[in-house]
């Protein structure tokens, strides 16, 4: 296909590499694609002093797991970050998804964090045990509330002597 165009102007694909000489142009040997990987320097992923005092965190006492839900569409989005959205399970919008904060989980994050809302989820009432976990609910504030449901009490009964 490409010779017949080049027939078409030159008449022949040795006729364009004459004229290129002639004109010393260099072919163009690669072209850069849409999509390429983002070069995301080191020291985005280096924690700043000032990271802790702005949302409102303790660097003495991190919280254990993140509240993460996706704010924005992955729609027109490069392929890395829509791959770090199905990594996590963020498929529907505004659907919260409980991940560990650890550093490997953090680095990722940071790649789609223009595309999430990440909250610290906080404990008020402790971990729930395997019997409680029924009865827990996320709250809009990014706490998990266990709502202990009552139990019927049980009759004794009365002896009549």
């Amino acid at each position: 296909m490409a010779a017949l165009l080049c027939r078409g102007a030159w008449g022949s694909p040795s006729g364009v590499l004459q004229s290129l000489a002639k004109n010393k142009v260099q072919p163009v040997s690669w072209i850069r694609q849409k999509f390429t990987r983002s070069r995301i320097p080191e020291s985005v992923f280096q924690p700043r002093p000032g990271d802790h005092e702005k949302y409102g965190g303790d660097p003495e006492q991190p919280h254990k797991l993140h509240l993460i839900c996706r704010i924005r569409s992955g729609r027109r989005r490069p392929y890395w970050e829509k791959d770090m959205l199905t990594y996590f399970g963020l498929g529907k919008r505004f659907e919260p998804v409980v991940h560990k904060n650890i550093p490997s989980v953090n680095e990722k994050l940071k790649v789609i964090k223009h595309l999430v809302s990440i909250k610290p989820l906080k404990l008020p009432h402790g971990i729930p045990t395997e019997e409680e976990m029924s009865d827990c609910y996320l709250n809009s504030k990014g706490e998990l509330i266990i709502r202990r449901r009552l139990q019927p009490v049980e009759q004794k009964t009365i002896d009549s002597s």
